[in-house]
């Protein structure tokens, strides 16, 4: 039965199944390696260190407090000096002190419910190397929606206060100013102080995202509402758009009624009042306009700058190159799809620098370009056995360790030697070397290729031992057999396990030459076939034809000097 003699391939060397991962489970495995990047760049993040915690706390504080302010004085002036009404008195100093208290204490309220909401963000971020909760993931990514909420019941209990309280208690209560003041105050001013909270809120965040998903993996989290791009442009145009719109029909609308019946003088009285109310929404509305355009604006553009950064840096070669990911809607998606295949290309240049290590450069380029059919075909090659000699004694007689640390020197001396003249390394067995000159990348000069990487083994045996002697560790001898001749070369095993392996006669001869080197004392043997095929220049000396196992003739057999 011919020997079938294998090169390794990287596949289930642990005897395990290899095959494909689960969606699921590959991006768990690419967050797993790509967890160590990602801890880099929320390391460069502000406030990595630490010093961003109450920094970050008084952010949100100043953005949802002076939202609310803001909001509040532009509607304390509308509804008691632009838009008065007949039966509105001016507001005096108790409604003043009494309006600073309640905002006082609405203030108070909104900070006390997103301080809790911030206290596990903050108690991790003071301990970045302690594990991260999925809840406290989950609260990192709904941040941007609870201080908003926050906001809202804080405005709705505003239209209640000043809407219903205040006037009940300073006896001005009537049903039609009531459900006025609650729908401007808790939905118009209310809606859009919201919505300008959560934007800017959503833009703080995002510095302090990455050190709660190092790995980038801000879809893994459940029970996080996906605000998609087309909603959020949405949204913003309505609140920009459609609501001052509506606010400015209602009140032109209402302005024209109280018209129908009305003297010259009250008239003219609230044409002047509808001019002024129609100045000071399209003002308010515009500020507002740009102020949510350009949040909403910056809530796309910034991503989409930070994944073109990072292809980019891929684009020039950086594999290491991540994109932050900072949100959950399709950029987000897009970034987090970046990075798992750059995540997959350095996979990709690692498989392919694993794999030089077995096979030259040119012999692993042409494999990985598909130009190398590895399913099986026949092919003409050399093959070339190496084996020591003397080693079993040597073996007994030395601690495993210095056996196996000289057997690693040898092996690399050798196949440097191999490698340099684009010869393959099928396997080590013991002591034994078995290499291929001509496949899998077929060449016509294979036979002069072997042959000059014998004699390369024997100059690099040679300066092996001369540091071994000089170190007082003893030398080592080998013999090496060379044969040409047709051969099948293919990946052969089992689906868990493949190795490139020949297949032939000509695989048996070989080593069988090997073998003869004990009998003529001699260090380098050719055939007789692989003779024929070399150059005029190679210094070989005719032996005596001998008869070897599996063989019915004599083979012809030259010893290379």
């Amino acid at each position: 039965m011919d020997r079938v003699y294998t090169h390794r391939s990287g596949r289930s060397e642990s005897g395990q199944s290899s095959r494909r991962p689960t969606r699921r489970a590959q991006w768990a495995r690419d967050g797993d390696n790509a967890a160590m990047d990602g801890r880099h760049a929320a390391a460069a993040a502000p406030g990595s260190d630490g010093s961003g915690d109450d920094a970050g706390r008084r952010q949100h504080s100043v953005v949802s407090l002076g939202a609310s302010l803001l909001g509040a004085i532009v509607t304390f002036l509308y509804f008691r000096y632009v838009d008065v009404g007949t039966s509105s008195p001016r507001p005096g100093p108790g409604e003043l002190i009494f309006s600073g208290v309640a905002f006082a204490l609405l203030g108070a309220i909104g900070l006390s419910l997103s301080n809790r909401w911030l206290r596990p963000l903050l108690r991790h971020r003071v301990d970045p190397a302690s594990p991260i909760d999925e809840r406290v993931r989950q609260r990192a990514l709904l941040l941007p929606y609870a201080i908003a909420l926050v906001t809202f019941i804080g405005w709705a209990m505003a239209g209640i206060i000043w809407g219903i309280l205040w006037p009940l208690m300073a006896g001005t209560f009537t049903v039609e100013r009531a459900l006025r003041s609650l729908f401007g105050t808790s939905v118009i001013a209310g809606v859009l102080a919201t919505a300008f909270v959560f934007l800017a809120v959503e833009h703080q965040s995002r510095r302090m995202l990455p050190r709660y998903f190092p790995a980038g993996d801000l879809s893994s989290v459940p029970g996080v509402p996906r605000l998609g791009v087309r909603t959020r442009l949405l949204g913003v145009f309505l609140l920009v758009g459609a609501l001052p719109v509506s606010l400015l029909g209602l009140i032109a609308y209402t302005r024209t009624t109280a018209m129908r019946g009305a003297s010259p003088d009250e008239a003219a009285r609230l044409i002047h009042d509808l001019v002024f109310l129609v100045l000071f929404v399209a003002a308010v509305g515009l500020a507002m306009s740009v102020v949510l355009s350009l949040h909403v604006a910056r809530s796309v553009a910034e991503p989409l700058r930070e994944v073109e950064r990072a292809m980019d840096g891929v684009a020039g070669g950086d594999l290491d190159a991540r994109a932050l990911v900072v949100s959950t809607d399709e950029i987000g998606a897009v970034a987090e799809g970046f990075n798992r295949m750059v995540q997959g290309l350095r996979e990709r240049e690692q498989i392919k620098e694993t794999f030089g290590r077995y096979v030259s450069r040119e012999i692993r380029d042409e494999i990985l370009a598909g130009r190398v059919a590895l399913g099986g075909q026949t092919l003409d090659v050399t093959i070339l056995f190496s084996d020591l000699r003397d080693f079993t004694p040597w073996v007994e007689a030395t601690p495993a360790a210095d056996v196996v640390q000289a057997l690693n020197s040898y092996f690399s001396e050798m196949e440097a030697a191999i490698r340099s003249h684009h010869g393959l390394v099928l396997q080590f067995i013991g002591d034994e070397i078995e290499a291929v000159f001509g496949a899998p990348v077929a060449t016509s000069d294979h036979p002069t290729m072997a042959v000059r990487a014998a004699l390369e083994m024997r100059r690099r045996l040679a300066a092996w031992n001369d540091r071994r002697r000089a170190a007082g560790q003893p030398i080592f001898r080998h013999g090496i057999g060379i044969h040409s001749g047709n051969v099948l070369a293919g990946n052969i095993g089992s689906p868990e396990r493949l190795a490139y392996s020949l297949v032939g006669d000509p695989v048996n001869l070989a080593s069988r030459i090997q073998s003869l080197n004990k009998d003529f004392g001699s260090d380098i043997l050719v055939s007789g076939t692989t003779r024929k095929r070399l150059a005029a220049d190679v210094d070989l000396m005719a032996l005596p034809a001998v008869r070897v196992k599996g063989k019915s003739t004599e083979v012809e057999v030259w010893r290379l000097r």
